[in-house]
C-alpha cells in the first residue's frame, strides 16, 4: 500500500512525541512533521503534500474543528483530543476517526484502518474532456456515465455522502467529496463559498457578505470562508 505522508498539529509536546512514535511503528504512514498550532499547519499544507492530519482539537489561536472549515482542499483527519463532547461535530465535518486521550496504540491502529479503508473506497474523479473547447466530465448518476459540461453547472451542493450537481436544466446526484471537485475543477470559475456548497462565479445573478444567489436559489456563505469570496468577487 502507498505510504501516507502525515502530519502532528498538536501543542502538547508529550501528545506529540507519543503520536510521532506511533507513526513511526506503522509502515503506511510517514511523519512529514509536528504544528503547535493551525497556522503553522496550514503553512506546511500550502507548501508539502499531507495525506493525514493528526488533529488536536484544543489549539491556541484557532481550534482543530474550525481550522477544518477553513481548509480548501481537506487531507484525510485523524481527531485526537481529551474531550468527547465535540465527536459529533467532529464527525460532521467527515473526519476519519477520533481519537481520546490517552492515545493507545491499539486503538491508533484501528483508526489508520480506517484510512486503508477510506483509500480503498474512495471515488477514482473523472477525467477531463473537450467537444469544441467545451471542457466536460463523465460523473456516474446511477450507475450511469452521465457527460455534464462545466458552462452548464450553476453549483454543487455537498450532501452526507455525495454531492449534488446543479444545473439549469436538472441536478445530478454523484459520489464524490465535494474536496475532491474542488480540486478537479479548480479554475477561476469555480468558487467555494461554504464547506457545502461551491459555486459558478459568472451564474451568480447577485451577492451580499451573507449570500449569494444563483437562478433564484440563495446560497449562504460560510464565515471561514467569507474573506476569501469577498477578495474573489471584488469586495
Amino acid at each position: 500500500m502507498k505510504t501516507m505522508r502525515s502530519l502532528i498539529v498538536e501543542d502538547e509536546p508529550l501528545a506529540a512525541e507519543i503520536l510521532a512514535e506511533y507513526i513511526g511503528m506503522t509502515p503506511v504512514l510517514q511523519h512529514v512533521g509536528t504544528c503547535a498550532d493551525a497556522i503553522e499547519a496550514l503553512d506546511v499544507l500550502n507548501k508539502e503534500k499531507v495525506d493525514v492530519l493528526f488533529l488536536d482539537i484544543n489549539l491556541p489561536k484557532i481550534n482543530g474543528l474550525e481550522f477544518i472549515k477553513t481548509l480548501r482542499k481537506q487531507p484525510k483527519i485523524i481527531i485526537t483530543s481529551a474531550h468527547h463532547e465535540f465527536a459529533v461535530e467532529g464527525f460532521n465535518l467527515r473526519v476519519v476517526d477520533y481519537l481520546l486521550k490517552p492515545i493507545e496504540f491499539g486503538r491508533f491502529t484501528k483508526a489508520v484502518n480506517k484510512l486503508s479503508q477510506s483509500n480503498a473506497n474512495s471515488s477514482t474523479p473523472p477525467a477531463i474532456k473537450q467537444t469544441g473547447g467545451r471542457p466536460y466530465y463523465f460523473f456516474t448518476v446511477r450507475k450511469r456515465s452521465v457527460k455534464i459540461y462545466l458552462d452548464e453547472i450553476l453549483f454543487i451542493e455537498s450532501l452526507k455522502d455525495s454531492v449534488s450537481i446543479h444545473t439549469l436544466e436538472k441536478s445530478y446526484q454523484t459520489h464524490y467529496q465535494l474536496g475532491e471537485l474542488e480540486e478537479l475543477m479548480r479554475s477561476d470559475n469555480f468558487l467555494r463559498i461554504h464547506r457545502s456548497f461551491m459555486v459558478a462565479v459568472d451564474k451568480i445573478e447577485s451577492f451580499s457578505a451573507a449570500e449569494v444567489e444563483i437562478n433564484g436559489r440563495s446560497l449562504p456563505i460560510g464565515r471561514s470562508h467569507k474573506s476569501y469570496v469577498m477578495e474573489r468577487l471584488g469586495r
